[in-house]
């Protein structure tokens, strides 16, 4: 109940209120509010994310959100990792959309956290602990998670930083449009030279032995 009325305070123009009376204390208002968001579901990504735009300038505002975000990340992935053999968490992977998450890590881990990363809504908990659980190698999940929220997070930092000017011209979000259009080609592109490289690494291996994550 008291989790509950925190969240129903927690409206976009208290936020607003937050940033601008701790803006004193420089990033780390914007940073704290995005690293929560792995901790906190219930945060509204979005209305973060624009904020910061809006209160520290369209790059600032980019890379506080961004920074914040992909360190509450790799956090919940870190630990999770760490500590994947405990029976609770066994028993928590067992659930139907843990195990789809799972299975799909394992056959193509880097999409999954890229593609999940692209959109500002979504179970960003269950991306990161499928992900742990999954052993999912720490280079891969930090290029497609860092690339993944750059994407999201500036698309969204953009429009927040000047909204009215969406608003008179809405054909400019084109522009965002294409940038993510290109983004996506060229990680995708990132991805495929990585998987190339793995497959070659596994047929050089002999009969049996596997590659150790990093």
């Amino acid at each position: 109940m008291f989790f509950l009325d925190i969240m129903s305070w927690l409206t976009e123009e208290r936020l607003l209120q937050l940033l601008e009376q701790y803006r004193s204390l420089g990033p780390l208002p914007g940073i704290g509010l995005t690293f929560m968001k792995s901790f906190v579901p219930p945060l509204p990504t979005i209305a973060i994310v624009g904020l910061n735009g809006a209160v520290y300038g369209l790059w600032l505002g980019f890379f506080y959100s961004w920074l914040g975000l992909v360190a509450g990340c790799v956090t919940t992935f870190l630990i999770i990792r760490q500590i994947a053999s405990h029976p609770y968490l066994r028993k928590w992977a067992l659930r139907p959309k843990v195990a789809r998450g799972m299975k799909w890590v394992r056959n193509s881990g880097f999409s999954y956290v890229f593609l999940l990363s692209l959109f500002p809504v979504g179970p960003f908990v269950v991306i990161n602990m499928a992900a742990g659980l999954a052993q999912m190698r720490l280079r891969s999940y930090l290029l497609a998670l860092c690339a993944g929220k750059a994407i999201m997070v500036f698309a969204v930092s953009y429009i927040g930083n000047d909204v009215d000017r969406f608003i008179r011209h809405p054909g400019e979000i084109i522009y965002v449009l294409l940038f993510i259009g290109v983004s996506l080609w060229g990680v995708k592109a990132i991805e495929a030279r990585f998987t190339r490289a793995a497959q070659a690494r596994e047929e050089q291996l002999p009969s049996g032995e596997s590659l150790q994550r990093k």
